[in-house]
């Protein structure tokens, strides 16, 4: 681990991994021998790692997730290992710059959103917390797509992620197993008398496991990230090739491959559909077929199987686990229904993140029936026993049983996987306080009536590792200092600083290290957009996935009233603003997308006119990431969280702006409900309808127009939009949107904007006045503590789970069979 072993490790990788001596070595050959050399010190933790969990009788939790947004991984370990100080003269005695390095690195295109980002901060507190575990996905050889901004336009790039090599991952052709689609079942009674069933499949396709090590701060605990490769089970076909038919030689190939090439194909066409049901079952199937495996290595009978392993399911993306772990249990392992449905169900648990109706998965029954010919018969028999049930407790209720069916029958049928989840499952969570409580009275209800005991909340959180002492290195010293180092591994230490929020020199400390960071970003978005921004103005940031139910476009209706109001000098008492936007829209999803249009095109021109004087500025910081996010949350002074009440589950930026002293403008939804608790409403900006107003606005006839009609500045804001004044004179190009807002609005913007102009006059005022604002700001750090991935795991292993930890020593012998 010392500076002089550091930097003959690098050579010594340099050399005989990327094969060039120093003098001719690029900077990726010096990340890739960096990086390499930190590997090498974490597969000794990860072999004693596998070989204490090989060695002892324990429960495993299984992280099923279609995204692991796990970021780049060389500071990660660095910082991890303990051992960033060390690199950083190793890497300056040989002539490179860590910093510089570290720049290099690959965002990993494994996830998209707040989704994938949360399994990531999972696996790092699992680890870190020394929690037998593993997590299980798909390696997408390209990841959703990298963003650029033309013409004010969002164009999707191909993210070549993988282009340069990936150092972090071992690839392990000897753990592979095959994975069976379309074709026919045959049913049969064997020798026993046992009836039996035969998946006779059209083709098969071979999963091949990438392993990544996931290393837990200052711990020996080295834990797995297992991600699935698609490959063809024959992949040349030398029979068509000597035939001379070239193409079909390589063309099971070129299809089996497809399975894993791309993160969320579009699903709006037939194929999209069919391939992303495809990669669910890909990865679930070849998940659960590695548990028995191991099961098998270790010696135990299938019927201990949930004994050693719970899975949770990450949404229901991998909900097709509840009938594959019955497939493989009767089908396979030829075990009566009624003891395999008692092991799924104890060994499955579900996570719900969303409400909302067209994020609640479906599958079509035909498009079902012909990739998953199986799976079908055993949802139907899943579903036929189920109802059974419902009946007995509810006679006579059938329209209760339509509503709970797994099969939707109204329209086009359609399997309900969120139906699947909860009743293959013995938990099923939300992700905060009232998303849970949401989740029991509306899409759930049903199934909370007929088990309340299986519903219970565990909100969501994030590691402080990444989002703190990462990518925010000046308030992790400032940290240290004040009330020691304890707070990485127990953030609930940071109430200590409830002690300075009022001494002016700790205040100055804070400005200066918030100063710093705002100065950072400044300058990385002056490199991305060649806009300039003045670091000491007031810094509004809003950074998330772009929907309509997270309202950019609200947000964008208050920048253009503030921006009137400045040029008819009515908003000379406002605090200078740059306020700053960043996400991706679906390909798919054109409102989206004209939203970034609008926002740009009001960049566009704001920031090009001399009447405002530097007092406004607007950003579209374009491809947000985590490897931007470092320098987006430790720089903002306000976090925009403002869906419409009811919508957003939870939300985890809203978190990691806490943390790092942003103060938060936001809605009663979801974790904002619980921040604002913990921070204080004092220190808190709340404005908008509460989840139960919006319903009741809903039911009595909710009119948009009338609101516009009623408010001058709004009307003249819109009409601005529809006039053409930020497209160029183009008066059709923001028409869908302006229409939307005005005939339906579906998630409120119009009914909430008066109250959000005045909450943001509130944030103005607030900021005339530094000592008010900054004790906020450590206020709102000093409380986040509850929002840590560590206390969300420990809630898991608790009440979920079933699990503690397991420490493991480097000294761990090698005597007993090796599990992999």
């Amino acid at each position: 681990m010392d500076v002089d072993a550091l930097r003959h490790g690098i050579l010594d990788n340099l050399i005989c991994l990327q094969a060039r001596p120093p003098g001719i070595a690029t900077p990726h050959d010096w990340y890739m021998a960096l990086a390499y050399s930190v590997r090498d010190r974490m597969l000794a933790r990860w072999a004693a790692t596998i070989q204490t969990y090989a060695a002892r009788e324990l429960r495993v939790a299984c992280y099923l997730s279609a995204e692991f947004l796990i970021g780049p991984q060389l500071g990660n370990n660095l910082v991890n290992l303990g051992i960033e100080d060390n690199a950083r003269a190793a890497m300056r005695s040989l002539g490179q710059d860590l910093d510089a390095l570290l720049a290099i690195e690959e965002e990993p295109g494994l996830g998209n959103g707040g989704l994938g980002r949360l399994a990531a901060c999972y696996l790092d507190s699992l680890a870190t917390l020394e929690i037998p575990s593993v997590g299980y996905g798909i390696r997408y050889e390209f990841g959703i797509f990298d963003q650029e901004i033309r013409d004010g336009c969002q164009v999707e790039v191909t993210d070549k992620w993988l282009q340069k090599g990936n150092p972090w991952e071992i690839v392990r052709p000897n753990v592979a197993y095959y994975v069976a689609f379309g074709g026919h079942t045959e049913s049969a009674t064997d020798e026993c008398g046992r009836y039996t069933v035969r998946w006779v499949p059209a083709r098969m396709v071979k999963g091949v496991a990438c392993d990544t090590p996931m290393l837990g701060f200052r711990v020996n605990t080295c834990n797995t990230l297992r991600l699935w490769k698609s490959e063809a089970v024959e992949s040349f076909d030398l029979q068509d090739f000597n035939a001379g038919d070239y193409y079909q030689a390589v063309q099971e190939k070129v299809i089996s491959e497809t399975l894993s090439k791309v993160l969320y194909p579009n699903d709006e066409p037939e194929a999209g559909k069919r391939l992303r049901l495809a990669q669910q079952y890909f990865f679930v199937s070849c998940s659960l077929q590695d548990m028995l495996r191991i099961l098998d290595l270790k010696g135990e009978p299938v019927a201990r199987f949930a004994d050693m392993f719970t899975v949770q399911l990450n949404d229901t993306h991998p909900s097709i686990a509840v009938a594959e772990l019955m497939r493989l249990l009767v089908d396979v392992r030829m075990m009566p229904w009624d003891e395999a449905w008692e092991i799924t169900c104890r060994t499955l648990a579900y996570t719900n993140h969303t409400l909302l109706p067209e994020a609640l998965e479906t599958w079509g029954l035909p498009l079902f029936g012909q990739l998953l010919p199986r799976l079908l018969e055993i949802v139907y028999e899943i579903n036929r026993r189920f109802l059974e049930t419902v009946r007995r407790k509810f006679p006579g209720d059938e329209a209760r049983v339509a509503r709970m069916s797994l099969i939707d029958e109204h329209g086009d049928k359609k399997i309900r996987m969120a139906h699947l989840s909860t009743v293959g499952s013995h938990a099923v969570n939300g992700v905060a306080g009232l998303h849970s409580t949401l989740l029991r009275q509306t899409v759930l209800r049903d199934f909370a009536e007929m088990w309340p005991e299986r519903f219970l909340n565990v909100t969501n959180g994030v590691t402080p590792r990444r989002f703190m002492l990462l990518s925010n290195p000046g308030l992790a010293s400032l940290l240290d200092e004040t009330i020691g180092k304890g707070w990485v591994t127990d953030l609930t230490r940071l109430k200590a600083l409830d002690a300075y929020a009022g001494d002016r020199a700790f205040q100055e400390k804070w400005r200066d290290v918030k100063r710093s960071n705002k100065r950072i970003l400044a300058k990385r978005i002056h490199e991305a957009t060649n806009i300039a921004v003045e670091p000491d103005a007031l810094f509004d940031i809003q950074v998330k996935r772009i929907h309509e139910y997270k309202r950019q476009h609200l947000n964008a209706l208050y920048i253009i009233t503030l921006y009137q109001r400045l040029r008819r000098n009515r908003g000379q008492g406002a605090a200078p603003r740059c306020f700053i936007f960043g996400g991706k829209a679906a390909p798919g999803y054109a409102m989206a997308k004209l939203m970034i249009r609008l926002i740009t095109g009001i960049a566009e021109v704001v920031n090009n006119d001399p009447a405002v004087n530097g007092r406004l500025k607007v950003v579209f910081f374009p491809d947000f990431n985590v490897k931007n996010a470092h320098f987006i949350y430790p720089a903002a002074d306000v976090s925009e969280q403002i869906s419409t009440a009811g919508k957003e589950a939870s939300g985890t930026g809203n978190m990691k702006f806490m943390m790092n002293g942003a103060l938060t403008v936001g809605t009663l939804d979801g974790a904002n409900i619980e921040i604002r608790d913990e921070a204080g409403h004092e220190n808190f900006f709340l404005f908008g309808l509460t989840a139960e107003q919006v319903e009741r606005v809903k039911r009595e006839g909710y009119r948009p127009a009338q609101y516009a009609e009623g408010n001058a500045e709004l009307r003249e804001t819109l009409d601005l939009i529809s006039g053409g004044y930020f497209s160029r004179g183009d008066r059709q190009v923001f028409r869908p949107l302006v229409d939307n807002l005005l005939n339906s609005d579906p998630f409120l913007v119009l009914a909430d904007y008066a109250d959000y102009v005045a909450c943001q006059e509130r944030v103005s005022g607030a900021w005339q006045d530094p000592v008010r604002w900054t004790r906020m700001s450590i206020l709102n750090t000093a409380h986040s503590g509850k929002f840590s991935s560590d206390r969300a795991i420990g809630e898991y292993c608790e009440r979920i789970w079933n699990i503690s930890p397991m420490r493991v020593a480097l000294d761990q012998g090698l005597s007993a069979p090796l599990v992999t």
